[in-house]
């Protein structure tokens, strides 16, 4: 597989914190349900920023 620069990478914007996050390989297989930048604001309240 060829390697690609970060800036090429698709990325998204955090709900609950609301900063941008890049793909991650371990996230290959299912890139569109992931909502959060991590499991803090995963498990975090969804009315707390």
């Amino acid at each position: 597989m060829k390697q690609r620069k970060k800036a090429d990478l698709p990325s998204k914007v955090c709900p609950i914190c609301e900063r941008s996050f890049t793909w991650r390989k371990k996230w290959t297989k299912d890139w569109d349900q992931v909502r959060y930048c991590s499991e803090r604001c995963r498990r975090s309240p969804k009315n707390q920023a």
